[in-house]
């Protein structure tokens, strides 16, 4: 009664003084909004993993020994199946110059500019292996192909085995301090590209590599925010004018989606966090659940006055109402979202909290603002015309009069599509992350089918001792390692040391092809070493491959196109050879390729754990806001079965789960709560209050509270088939899921629920 009173004192007051609380309400929007100044944005690919991720530390360890991968890989189709002629080699030529102007660029690797080893007598010549194409001769020419397709360090890296793709890698060195040095680097690669392209038509230029997958990062995102936000909005407007019947209510409720995202939005830039292409999609999933706690307070309000209450006391009693499963509804959905910080992956965690609070802002809004609102502007309705009634009183006697054969048809369902979740399996691709619809996925899919890949593992192998490198014995092992990841079938080029000490070997003997083997003794290696470092030109040394005291050497293996579970196998083949055959050399394995394919088992693991604390935290929130245990526990079966249909679903579907998908079941688990916490609350009110055996009260709740169930789950399905469109298939997977999870929880709490709820409440 007390709890009764405080909310009805709540409701009195922001009907009796609307216009103070609307300036109140709207202040506090106006100070966290004006955090948004501070708001950073960042679409590295490594966000996606925690300091304390172990392969992102392997990787940066082995990137301070060498040279950083970051890379533009420009891919040059020649349109005529054949790079070696004057005109491409010349393009490819000014390409490799024209590289070299980029931002940050710290390297350029071509055909043209491969540093070719000659012997002259006892000297060692060093030069490009296309000085000035435009004087080559066609014997010239010929004499470059022979050795440019018989290079182990070009084909299938620079060259495509046949001769009819080249490319032209840039390694960049971003300094990390802004998201802006990728797009920059980007736009400058474009323009150089379209410059080529103009100058020689026919050909046609990709553009690859890690770098344009951050600006693809990036640019989908933004993408989305101009597309699926305005689609978004369309809906929203469209649902509520058609549902609610009225313009006033319709306009409340889009300002205070608004007000809720600016909120939650502002709080984050106060709080320093930077929006990342996954927390990016938050105002739109913000702008679903704030529509759920409206639509129940509107949907209320417009009832009462169609039957001839007052608007200030339909508003009054809306509140006191709703108030209870509106908070309820808010709390567990905020609870929900906030699960994602058990997620190893950063975006995850910024997204479940910027929803949370744009969550909490809603219900604080909806019970403030928007009766505020609600009262100041005026509100025609229709006497009588109680168009929630008919439809859901039909339905309510169906599944009274149905009860038993629902509740049998629906637990076999239930446990029939459940039975499927073994169906899925954990795997990942990064580079899908991108539908067909982003330039960087079309052209590394080319680059991947006509070149190399941009699936690598690096390996960093040490040789004990400073100058090391050079021993016999140690070259032997990495030969012996480099030849056997040549031998398995998903791997396309392995870049090795050991391959230029081959070539200055039959170089330093008179360019006798028998000599093309690893020196014998360790001078002979390091005498050959030091002499070609010593003619190579700026910016082409081997900093990238050997360690600064010679101690170690960077190998890296090129892979083709492969899932995360395929490179997980990979990788176990790996380590199981190195422990048998290198076991008393230090090796570190590592690459962004390792480091997506275990985020995502990592995540599902920690998510997990998540889950069942926020299950828990829902559990003890719904027995103690309902003061019964039984109606607390039989509300957390139409809680959980959703996520197991979902998957079982997506099994028969689809089947494969990534990053994005780990987090689906933490995060949906506090919005399907919202239908039940409304159903409940409203079957329990008749229990009580009307003292209405349990069927009564399954037609008070249905007729109550039926169709602001129907349109606010319309509004979450809606939403989440809007994020499916989106280009970021990790976006879009967890928006399709989340969809089918929702309707399938509206389908058991209408079908399913009040067959349970008749069964175990008799009395």
């Amino acid at each position: 009664m007390q709890e009764t009173t405080i909310i009805g004192k709540l409701g009195g007051f922001v009907t009796r003084h609307p216009w103070g609380t609307l300036l109140v309400s709207t202040l506090l929007v106006l100070v966290l909004a004006a955090g948004m100044l501070h708001l950073g944005f960042k679409n590295d690919y490594r966000i996606y993993f925690s300091k304390e991720n172990p392969q992102l530390k392997a990787f940066e360890a082995i990137q301070d020994t060498y040279s950083k991968s970051d890379n533009v890989m420009f891919v040059l189709d020649p349109g005529l199946g054949d790079v070696f002629t004057p005109r491409i080699l010349q393009a490819v030529h000014r390409l490799t110059e024209g590289a070299w102007q980029l931002s940050y660029s710290s390297r350029v690797d071509s055909i043209t500019n491969f540093q070719h080893t000659t012997a002259e007598g006892d000297d060692l010549t060093v030069a490009d292996l296309v000085a000035d194409p435009e004087a080559l001769s066609a014997a010239q020419i010929q004499a470059i192909k022979r050795v440019a397709l018989g290079e182990p360090l070009l084909v299938n890296r620079l060259l495509s085995p046949t001769g009819h793709v080249t490319g032209i890698n840039v390694t960049v060195q971003l300094p990390g301090k802004s998201s802006m040095e990728a797009m920059k680097v980007v736009a400058e690669a474009r323009e150089l590209a379209a410059r080529i392209e103009a100058q020689y038509p026919g050909i046609e230029l990709y553009l690859t590599g890690m770098v344009m997958m951050n600006n693809a990062f990036a640019e989908s995102s933004m993408n989305d925010n101009q597309t699926l936000v305005p689609i978004m909005y369309g809906i929203v407007i469209g649902v509520l004018l058609l549902s609610l019947r009225s313009i006033t209510a319709t306009l409340g409720v889009v300002l205070l989606i608004v007000l809720s995202i600016v909120s939650a939005l502002g709080i984050a830039g106060w709080l320093r966090w930077d929006m990342t292409p996954t927390s990016a999609i938050a105002p739109t999933i913000i702008l679903t659940m704030a529509v759920a706690d409206c639509v129940h307070l509107l949907v209320t309000m417009l009832h009462n006055m169609r039957i001839g209450h007052e608007k200030r006391q339909a508003i009054q009693e809306s509140i006191r109402i709703n108030f209870q499963p509106i908070f309820l509804t808010s709390a567990t959905t905020a609870i929900g979202f906030l699960s994602m910080n058990f997620s190893d992956a950063p975006p995850f965690r910024g997204l479940g909290n910027i929803v949370a609070m744009g969550v909490v802002m809603a219900f604080l809004l909806t019970v403030s603002f928007l009766p505020a609102f609600m009262t100041i502007l005026p509100v025609r309705v229709k006497l009588q015309d109680d168009l929630d009634n008919r439809p859901m009183r039909r339905l309510a006697d169906f599944v009274i009069r149905r009860r038993r054969a629902l509740l049998v048809v629906n637990g076999l369902l239930a446990i029939g599509l459940t039975s499927f979740v073994p169906l899925n399996e954990l795997n990942d691709e990064f580079v899908k992350y991108f539908d067909e619809s982003i330039e960087f996925r079309r052209s590394t899919d080319f680059f991947n089918d006509n070149l190399g890949g941009l699936y690598s593992m690096e390996f960093s192998i040490h040789a004990g001792s400073e100058g090391g490198i050079s021993e016999p014995d140690y070259l032997q092992s990495l030969q012996r390692f480099a030849d056997w990841l040549e031998e398995q079938p998903e791997v396309i080029h392995v870049h090795s040391i050991t391959d230029t000490f081959k070539r200055l070997n039959k170089n330093m003997h008179g360019d006798d092809p028998s000599w093309y083997r690893l020196p014998e003794r360790r001078d002979l290696a390091a005498q050959y070493l030091l002499l070609y470092e010593m003619s190579l030109p700026y910016g082409l040394d081997l900093n990238d491959q050997i360690d600064i005291d010679k101690s170690a050497v960077r190998l890296i293996a090129t892979m083709q196109s492969m899932s995360s579970r395929q490179v997980l196998a990979l990788e176990r083949r790996v380590r199981d050879w190195l422990q048998v055959n290198m076991s008393a050399s230090g090796i570190e394995a590592a690459s962004p390729v390792l480091m997506f394919a275990h985020i995502g088992k990592r995540n599902i693991i920690r998510m997990v754990g998540g889950t069942l604390l926020a299950l828990v935290l829902i559990s003890f929130i719904l027995i103690a806001a309902f003061r019964s245990l039984k109606l607390g526990l039989i509300s957390l079966i139409p809680n959980l079965v959703p996520a197991g249909i979902a998957f079982g679903i997506w099994g028969l579907i689809d089947g494969q789960i990534g990053l994005g998908l780990s987090v689906v079941t933490g995060m949906t688990l506090g919005i399907v709560v919202d239908d039940t916490v409304h159903f409940i609350s409203k079957y329990r009110r008749a229990r009580i209050e009307k003292h209405m055996d349990s069927q009564a009260a399954v037609r008070y709740a249905f007729s109550t509270v039926g169709v602001a169930l129907w349109i606010t789950s319309l509004v979450l399905v809606s939403g989440f088939l809007v994020l499916s469109l989106s280009h970021f298939t990790m976006n879009s997977d967890m928006g399709l899921m989340t969809a089918i999870t929702i309707a399938v929880a509206l389908f058991l709490d209408f079908l399913f629920l009040p067959p349970l709820l008749m069964t175990l409440e008799k009395k």
